[in-house]
């Protein structure tokens, strides 16, 4: 303990002792539980018996797929059937005014079962007047009967589904099956009336805004009617604007007038090609197209024909041959007039189209400057149309609610979005109670209960713990031999001859005690560097301490428990690791010394691992004891000299016991102390240490 550590072995559990007080004690375990289960055989053969009953309701949604208003409606997308919903439904179910109707049909009222005050017995009245119990008669009635009714009903969703369970108990099993359908139908109705209700309000309520509507889109149609006559925006084809319209078509002349004088412009210009010799006249299609010209080529065709079949027999001076010669030419001249005429039939065309072409350009001109100024109306026109659809579109949503509304309440068309799937009927068996499990339970836990007890208080006696191997040490002789009580002047004025300074320079224990009596030291650190014989030491100068009428403690922290096996009868007491696991108080861990009125602190039982994890808290228990007694005495054994820093407070005093004063670990231990900072501390040996004679009628402890 004093090195940081405690050996995890010092105490074992033998478990063969510790289970043979079961075989001992088996007949007061066996007639306890006996005892127990005859109890629980009466509670259980004379406890009134209930019944349980379940409804089942599904939530889900009721509508035809016929009556939907749109039929593309999806039930997922209703929220009463999401998980909040559903669980909204169950806290509907078990609500004050379900249950209060529920009582009122089946009369709960006046029944013991369900009325404290309608079953109350001589035994209760002299209980109420004694003012063990309240008097049941200060509630209302109705509030006692739904008191019991929430304690036997249980309303809860099925985990993962959309299934309610309505669970109710009674002693009655006709009445456990009634209650739960009675609860369903009443919440059905509960349902369908606020739907009823919902119906009715909405009724109500579109009837005023549908007038108010009416009154509007009639409004904003007359106002878009107005404007279009005042702005001209009158409506032609197509539903169109007669500007845009004639716009329209005033375009589409401009582009077949162009269309026109380019063509006749083209046309004139082959045939003045023609004309000026680039070409023949007979490839200009216009030329062509001419009857006139056509009889006029034919009549040059023949000419030319007959010239050639003269040409053969007669000379070109022949008479005959000069007559054909002379016609063709003016035939050519006919020809070249024709098409001249031609040429100019084009050139007047293309002229004509150029005016209308003009003509229409400017009309087109001023009617897109018409159209530009209709555009700004049609804005504000546009705008006047939208608000009379949006008036209208709602008044035609509204209507159509309306009717459906209505036709749903005339016709009583009101589908409740749940459905009771599976009603309660009265059970045969009751649930409670289960004799045979009861009785079995109680027989078992019983004997288990003893066993735990038996083994408990075998195991807090110390019979059942024995030394772990190796773990003790046989204890030191002559701290076995009593003191003589009342010594304390000796104590504190013998400074030398016998018990007084040892050769060496070390404090005889009476020297020591004195120093811790005479220097007002509350807190005394021992160390014995050579092991459990030195512990010797700090028993004296506590025994010492003691004689001289002060109150101290020994407080035993060395790994093997010296000071327990030389001041207390046995080992197995509950020392500072029991504290420290907090499995034990002071009052529990402080005993009294065989040989003297020194209070002694064992190392206890506990589990020194568990212990060590609180070490902390030594510091707090050594103040504590501090308060407690005029000195303590804290015995670390063989420790180093930097672990009791801890301890070591303003008003202590480090004391090394020394047997030897030769010792290696001795002057380890000096060493350590002196360049930990420790100058002032004693160096006390045993040595030559004679206790006085053993003072008659006294005791040990």
């Amino acid at each position: 303990m004093s090195r940081a550590e405690t050996a995890a072995n010092d105490v074992d559990v033998d478990l063969g002792a510790l289970f043979s007080s079961l075989a001992r004690n088996w007949v007061a375990i066996l007639v306890v539980a006996l005892i127990i289960t005859g109890l629980a055989l009466v509670f259980a053969w004379t406890a009134t018996p209930l019944y349980r009953a379940q409804t089942r309701i599904l939530i889900e949604t009721r509508e035809s797929i016929f009556t939907r208003p749109n039929i593309n409606d999806n039930a997922a997308d209703n929220p009463n059937l999401d998980q909040e919903g559903v669980t909204s439904q169950v806290q509907v179910i078990s609500s004050t005014d379900i249950l209060k109707e529920v009582a009122k049909k089946l009369k709960l009222e006046g029944k013991p079962e369900f009325d404290d005050a309608a079953g109350q017995g001589v035994l209760s009245r002299l209980f109420i007047a004694a003012g063990l119990e309240n008097d049941p008669r200060r509630i209302p009635p109705e509030e006692r009967v739904l008191q019991a009714m929430r304690e036997k009903l249980n309303v809860y969703r099925i985990e993962n589904s959309r299934v309610i369970v309505i669970e109710f108990s009674s002693q009655d099993p006709k009445l456990a099956a009634a209650v739960p359908n009675a609860i369903a139908e009443e919440y059905v109705a509960v349902q369908k009336g606020a739907k009823l209700e919902s119906t009715n309000d909405a009724t109500r309520w579109l009837q005023p805004e549908i007038a108010d509507l009416s009154k509007k889109v009639k409004a904003a149609e007359a106002k878009v009617a107005d404007f279009r006559s005042r702005s001209g925006l009158l409506l032609g084809q197509n539903n169109a604007t007669i500007t845009n319209q004639q716009l329209s078509d005033m375009t589409a002349e401009l582009s077949r007038v162009r269309a026109a004088r380019a063509d006749a412009e083209a046309k004139a210009l082959g045939v003045k090609a023609a004309l000026d010799g680039h070409s023949s006249l007979g490839t200009a299609p216009d030329v062509l197209a001419s009857g006139l010209m056509q009889r006029l080529r034919e009549r040059q065709v023949q000419l030319r024909a007959q010239i050639a079949d003269l040409s053969t027999t007669l000379l070109p001076n022949h008479p005959r041959m000069k007559g054909l010669e002379a016609q063709l030419s003016d035939l050519n001249v006919q020809i070249r007039n024709e098409a001249q005429k031609i040429l100019q039939g084009l050139q007047n065309e293309a002229r004509t189209a150029k005016l209308r072409e003009d003509q229409l350009t400017a009309d087109l001109n001023r009617a897109k400057a018409a159209a530009a100024e209709a555009g700004e109306q049609q804005v504000e026109l546009n705008a006047l149309q939208r608000e009379a659809k949006a008036e209208r579109d709602l008044l035609e949503s509204y209507l159509t609610r309306y009717r459906e509304a209505s036709s749903r309440g005339s016709h009583n068309y009101l589908p409740v979005d749940a459905r009771i799937f599976s009603r309660a009927t009265a059970p045969a068996e009751p649930y409670f109670p289960k004799r045979i499990p009861i009785v079995g339970a109680a027989f078992v836990a019983s004997l288990l209960l003893m066993a735990v007890i038996t083994l408990l208080r075998e195991l807090f006696s110390g019979r059942a713990m024995r030394p772990a191997a190796g773990a003790r040490l046989e204890p030191v002789p002559q701290v076995m031999m009593p003191t003589r009580a009342g010594a304390a002047s000796d104590a504190v004025e013998t400074t030398e001859g016998e018990g007084g300074a040892a050769a060496g320079g070390e404090l005889s224990v009476r020297d020591a005690a004195a120093r811790l009596v005479e220097g007002e030291v509350s807190r005394a650190i021992f160390l014995s560097p050579e092991g459990d014989a030195g512990a010797a030491t700090s028993i004296l100068v506590a025994r010492e301490i003691a004689d001289a009428g002060l109150r101290v403690v020994l407080l035993d922290l060395t790994e093997t428990g010296a000071v327990s096996q030389a001041t207390l009868e046995s080992d197995s007491y509950a020392g500072i690791t029991n504290l420290l696991s907090s499995e034990a108080q002071f009052t529990d861990v402080i005993h009294t010394d065989l040989y003297s009125d020194c209070h002694v602190m064992p190392v206890g039982t506990a589990d020194p691992e568990r212990a060590m994890r609180a070490v902390d808290r030594l510091p707090i228990i050594l103040n504590s004891l501090t308060t407690a007694y005029d000195i303590v005495v804290v015995e670390c054994g063989a420790a180093d000299p930097e672990s009791i820093r801890r301890l070591v407070s303003d008003d202590s005093m480090v004391l090394v016991s020394v047997i030897e004063p030769v010792d290696n670990n001795v002057a380890e231990t000096t060493a350590g102390l002196e360049a930990g900072g420790y100058r002032d501390f004693l160096l006390v040996t045993p040595a030559g240490y004679e206790p006085y004679p053993p003072q008659p009628g006294r005791s040990a402890a």
